[in-house]
């Protein structure tokens, strides 16, 4: 008798202790005109009825700011006499956004490719748009992402594209043109292990088409090559990059895994992979350093259609558009971004930057990367204008100049940061 009463006094102390710890009576959504707040709601790790704990808090704050539809998020916390009410303030980001790009191409032509997508469909963080491109040839692509579809953390990707473009294949120390088709659907399934941690798994079934247009010819390069495959593609990411606007700091790290399989005597089964380290740090009230470095192999075959290419709009600014190809890549970027101007929504940022890499020569030897013919190194400086209420509206230009190996110079033009 006397145990089972002291048993219930020990329950009784244990359930005042716990009474003390006041509780979330109401969490409120606040600034949301398209984001739906049950979406809000659900993603959030703090629910009512929970104790307040101020790591979740943080935690929910970061994942708002890094949703396409919000631009900026924050909280606070109103005392009640036993409990708390919590409130998001959430400002949005305009999020269907129209997309036109410009540039030269072969002998001076100009190109063109025109888009629209909804960052924030149904106010469910859901991506869904399209775009149509024409460098000579037309092209097209439409795509679907969605997150956070079937829970918090279970979401799904759906992407059609049908590009065709001029591209040049080397061989023999020549280049050869062939205007290149590439017809792809793709299915990934998404999961967000935990707050830092994603995990993407699918399938790609594409058809590519080599047609050769001009420039040297070799015996066992086809002049026509079509063929089918498919691809198993496997991208993890730690995400670890605080967002405050358009400021990051942090790091990421996103690793790509692909197996490539195809019947084509010309382009045997091969593996590739590649990862991408991030690290952001602020400099002052002003300042942004931001920096890249990727590492890649691939099966190492020889021929010309290996898959790391040396790119003004990959890896190297100022370099040119496709000079070169490879089966591994080192890559390093590295960049200042300095505030120059911000009023209201508008944000000019300057920019000073080194772009260098190296490459893996098809059928060579990882002894290519101090190959001082394969060694890029281009410093540059760029500008960026901001918009900071509409999602990804950072339009860039950067000039790159090569100093080694006689190499070129030019400006480069994109939307979004470069890394």
């Amino acid at each position: 008798m006397k145990l089972t009463f002291a048993a219930f006094l020990f329950f009784l102390a244990c359930t005042t202790m716990v009474a003390q710890e006041y509780q979330v009576k109401q969490i409120l959504i606040e600034g949301n005109k398209k984001t739906k707040t049950s979406f809000i709601k659900k993603l959030i790790k703090l629910k009512e009825g929970a104790v307040l704990d101020s790591v979740l808090l943080e935690n929910d704050i970061l994942k708002l700011r890094r949703l396409d539809g919000i631009a900026h998020a924050t909280y606070r916390v109103n005392t009640n006499e036993n409990d708390y009410t919590v409130t998001y303030e959430i400002s949005e980001n305009f999020t269907i956004i129209p997309s036109i790009n410009l540039w030269t191409v072969n002998e001076g032509d100009v190109a063109y490719k025109i888009g629209l997508s909804d960052f924030n469909f149904l106010g469910r963080n859901i991506t869904i748009g399209g775009f149509y491109q024409n460098n000579g040839f037309d092209g097209y692509g439409v795509n679907f992402r969605a997150p956070y579809l079937f829970s918090n953390k279970l979401g799904l990707e759906i992407n059609h594209q049908n590009w065709t473009s001029r591209e040049p294949l080397f061989f023999n120390n020549q280049t050869a043109q062939y205007k290149y088709s590439n017809k792809s659907f793709e299915t990934l399934g998404t999961y967000e292990i935990n707050f830092q941690n994603n995990l993407k798994l699918g399938i790609n079934y594409f058809s590519e088409d080599f047609q050769y247009l001009e420039g040297a010819t070799d015996p066992s390069v086809p002049r026509a090559l079509k063929v089918k495959k498919w691809m198993l593609k496997a991208n993890y990411e730690y995400n670890n990059v605080k967002y405050d606007y358009y400021f990051l700091s942090g790091i990421k790290n996103r690793t790509y895994l692909q197996f490539v399989t195809s019947e084509n005597q010309f382009q045997n089964d091969f593996a590739i992979g590649w990862n991408d380290f991030f690290y952001y740090a602020r400099v002052g009230e002003k300042g942004n350093w931001a920096n890249r470095f990727r590492f890649g192999l691939a099966s190492n075959e020889d021929t010309p259609f290996a898959p790391f290419s040396v790119d003004n709009n990959l890896n190297i600014r100022g370099v040119g558009n496709i000079i070169d190809r490879g089966t591994a890549s080192l890559v390093f970027n590295t960049e200042y971004r300095h505030t120059l101007i911000e009023k209201g929504w508008f944000v000019l940022q300057g920019n000073a930057f080194v772009d260098a890499g190296t490459w893996r020569n098809p059928g060579g030897q990882l002894s290519d990367f101090w190959d001082s013919d394969n060694f890029r190194l281009f410093p540059g400086l760029g500008l960026r204008f901001i918009h900071k209420r509409i999602y990804n509206a950072i339009f860039r230009i950067d000039y790159g100049y090569g100093i080694l190996n006689d190499d070129t110079r030019g400006i480069v033009f994109g939307i979004g940061q470069y890394f």
